[in-house]
């Protein structure tokens, strides 16, 4: 039966429910009935806690009702008091609980988990989704590392990002075209965005190209490997042939864009690499060097689920493409929301003829 206590305590824990059932009560065997529980358990317990905690518990004065100790009572006072400043908190938690685990039996909500390039379009485009029943289930990493996950089962869509037109010799094609099958998946078009130089505030030093980074007394921050923008700067190092080990902080890493403009904002390095919306949020001028094309790919057999067919409606919607165009560097073009074969839309991808 539930009491009282049930009703107005978030938090449990047994000793407590003990100790108050032994003072409603007036005794132990009264205490374990009203638990629903044999008196040698309750009289074990106590005596455990007793041993545990080095403080008796129980007055145990035979012939008389058992009574708590000063000790015990200045437990259940210290739990009232607890609770009367948690129990308002963790009401509000488990009412968000609640309505979130809500969303599993309400079949118009949707969840799509996508692994995926650090991009500020896709947080605008999780919240942006939310308020329509779509919850992307967003875990950031690299770029290669999104699309092992996609093929590893641990995901439905990933998040990477390449150069426009790269080279089907670069660095870039080289290796991400391993680990894109055309037969098993389908590029679905996001947006297109600025890489560039994030520089502090009216770019004192003058870093307008990429050799720039090798001037003296220039302190870089870098992008950790297995990311698309660190993938970007290796090549573009290679095609210039220009030796990273000539950049002053190129082993210094950071996990985001935003990362990188936060230890450039705070002085701790004077350039990196990243996108536009990223260096405005701190303040930050940017170079841009590189136009480039950010993609989902999801595997070919998940074209048509719920989820999936709902994302591309949302990317095909004059509301998204309105607000996706207003951060800086960045456009849908008229691809957004379009499935896409990796032949079609990365030049680069082609197989090279056989001989003959």
């Amino acid at each position: 039966m539930e009491t009282a206590r049930d009703r107005l305590s978030p938090l449990r824990n047994p000793l407590m429910d003990t100790l108050q059932a032994v003072r409603q009560a007036g005794s132990i065997a009264a205490a374990a009935k009203s638990m629903q529980l044999s008196y040698r358990h309750v009289w074990g317990e106590l005596k455990r806690w007793e041993q545990t905690l080095g403080e008796p518990l129980i007055l145990w004065e035979k012939g008389q009702s058992a009574r708590l100790t000063e000790f015990a009572d200045k437990l259940l006072w210290a739990e009232r008091q607890a609770q009367a400043r948690l129990a308002p908190q963790i009401r509000a938690l488990q009412a968000e609980l609640e309505k979130t685990f809500s969303v599993a039996f309400d079949p118009k909500h949707h969840v799509l988990p996508i692994f995926a390039s650090h991009d500020d379009a896709l947080v605008q485009l999780r919240e942006h989704a939310a308020s329509q029943s779509l919850h992307l289930d967003l875990r950031f990493c690299g770029s290669v590392d999104a699309i092992r996950a996609l093929n590893e089962g641990r995901c439905i869509m990933a998040g990477f990002h390449a150069p426009s037109q790269p080279d089907s010799d670069s660095l870039v094609a080289r290796t991400y075209k391993p680990l894109l099958k055309t037969g098993l998946h389908k590029l679905i078009g996001f947006a297109s965005r600025q890489q560039g130089l994030m520089v502090q505030a009216g770019n004192p030093l003058n870093l307008l190209e990429l050799r720039h980074l090798l001037k003296p007394g220039v302190r870089f921050v870098n992008r950790s490997p297995g990311t698309g923008t660190r993938l970007l700067l290796d090549q573009w190092l290679s095609a210039a042939a220009l030796n990273a080990q000539d950049i002053v902080g190129y082993t210094r890493e950071e996990p985001s864009h935003a990362a990188v403009a936060a230890s450039i904002a705070a002085g701790q390095a004077d350039v990196g690499l990243g996108i536009g919306s990223a260096a405005q949020a701190q303040g930050l001028d940017f170079v841009p060097l590189e136009q480039e094309d950010y993609w989902l790919v999801c595997l070919k057999s998940a074209v048509d689920s719920s989820p999936v067919q709902q994302l591309r409606r949302m990317l095909e919607s004059p509301a998204w493409t309105e607000q996706i165009n207003t951060l800086p560097g960045y456009h849908t073009g008229n691809t957004s929301g379009l499935v896409q074969s990796l032949k079609h839309r990365l030049p680069w991808w082609a197989h090279r003829a056989k001989k003959a």
